[in-house]
């Protein structure tokens, strides 16, 4: 009878990002802690007038999102390299760089078998694809760009970044919507607890706030419509919400075998210890109304990690600003913790910076290790009419930093589909 493979501790050494807060991570921290809002009236398209067929022009019923603002890929990539690439591989390759360059790790003296790369991205190269189609139809086949199908594909990010640093051992994308980055950083944590790998880079990048991206989510009336106050759009957990915010942007982390991150010196900000990965098998955009699958995918976290439900002190809830989604997601924590649900405190991070789809459990996870290493939690902002008597009655952080010192916290994200994954991350 074989015996069981022995788990490795994993640890974040390494921590980058770009997103509607900010483009570093200790920017982003500073944001975090201030309750600033990174919401603002969209740039890069007209949204007032925009042309569609026909000499049609129209105006968008959303007119504001998450944007990474003031973005630019010098001096890592000039011009002639960023054009091959989509908006949301450039930001992944630049928030891999930060956090690359944080874990102070020198991949040319590793083993490139044992470093890899696996990253989320819920949709891809969005613009690129839709560029590709307006030059299809307006100039033929024969004009499109050349690099049309590399900078579209979902895993175009995962491939440049391992090229980026010469990684060779486990490269996959996964796409799962909203939860694609937090599903990404359970399996890295599986690929180094289990020997396939010593170090991973993992995380995910979105960039969807493209005319055909934000009239998308439009039409399946998820958004927030509040155009004449856009910094208080983003509302989880209170009464007055009225749907999400999109964004854009990128979250990374390094994560490292324990003993190896040690043996050089690396500093870490916290441990990965464990995961939980469910379905709900119920609609397609719509969460469960019990909030039974999210419910497994924290036990299964919780249990992944060794520890007592009554362990966890704090979550970083999914939060989306959804009638339907926060409510599911509080029937789940009370499910799991019982009467220690009244104890935990929870906040969401998509208060401050909208919802980055698929990139969301890679900006949340950086926020999760900072708490865990500084010693204060970020608030849940806008939430000035707590929905209490819709069910959402837990202790959200309201609107103001909170030092509080925890040890051992979850982080949620749930995505259409009926994808359910929860973190477990604790203090080292």
């Amino acid at each position: 009878m074989t015996a069981p493979l022995a788990r490795r501790r994993v640890v974040i050494t390494g921590l980058g990002t770009v997103n509607p807060l900010a483009l570093s991570v200790p920017d982003y921290w500073r944001g975090l802690l201030a309750g600033r809002s990174g919401i603002a009236p969209i740039t890069l398209f007209d949204t007032e007038t925009y042309p569609y067929g026909n000499g049609l022009k129209g105006q968008y019923k959303v007119r504001f999102a998450g944007e990474v603002k003031n973005f630019k890929t010098e001096p890592l990539l000039n011009a002639f390299e960023a054009r091959k690439l989509d908006r949301f591989v450039q930001f992944a390759i630049v928030a891999s760089h930060e956090a690359v360059t944080d874990s102070g790790i020198d991949f040319k003296t590793e083993n490139p078998f044992r470093c890899g790369c696996i990253f989320g991205s819920g949709i891809g190269g969005l613009a690129e694809l839709e560029e590709g189609h307006e030059t299809l139809m307006t100039k033929g086949p024969s004009r499109l760009n050349p690099n049309l199908i590399p900078k579209m594909i979902g895993n175009a990010a995962s491939g440049n970044i391992s090229i980026r640093f010469g990684l060779r051992g486990p490269n996959t994308t996964v796409t799962t919507a909203c939860s694609s980055a937090a599903h990404a950083i359970g399996d890295s944590l599986a690929a180094i607890r289990y020997g396939y790998a010593d170090v991973m880079i993992t995380g995910g990048s979105e960039a969807a706030v493209t005319p055909l991206g934000l009239a998308g989510f439009i039409a399946c009336r998820a958004l927030s419509q509040r155009n004449d106050d856009p910094t208080h759009a983003s509302r989880p957990f209170d009464k007055d919400r009225d749907g999400f915010v999109l964004s854009e942007g990128a979250g990374v982390l390094v994560l490292e075998e324990y003993e190896h991150a040690k043996a050089r010196g690396a500093t870490i900000y916290a441990e990965v210890c464990g995961a939980g990965n469910t379905a709900d098998a119920f609609h397609i955009t719509a969460p469960h109304e019990d909030g039974i699958g999210a419910a497994e995918a924290m036990r299964q976290a919780v249990r992944d990690a060794g520890w007592n439900p009554d362990d966890v002190q704090y979550i970083n809830a999914h939060g989306t600003s959804t009638d339907l989604g926060d409510v599911a997601e509080t029937k789940a924590v009370k499910q799991v913790f019982g009467d220690h649900a009244k104890k935990l405190m929870i906040s969401s991070t998509k208060s401050l910076i909208g919802h980055l789809l698929g990139a969301s459990g890679g900006v949340e996870a950086i926020a999760c290790a900072l708490m865990l290493k500084h010693g204060e939690l970020h608030p849940t902002i806008n939430l000035a009419n707590q929905d209490v008597a819709g069910g959402c009655d837990l202790d959200y952080i309201p609107n103001a930093a909170r030092q509080v010192r925890v040890s051992r916290l979850l982080s949620n994200s749930f995505g259409f589909g009926g994808h359910n994954c929860s973190l477990a991350l604790g203090a080292v």
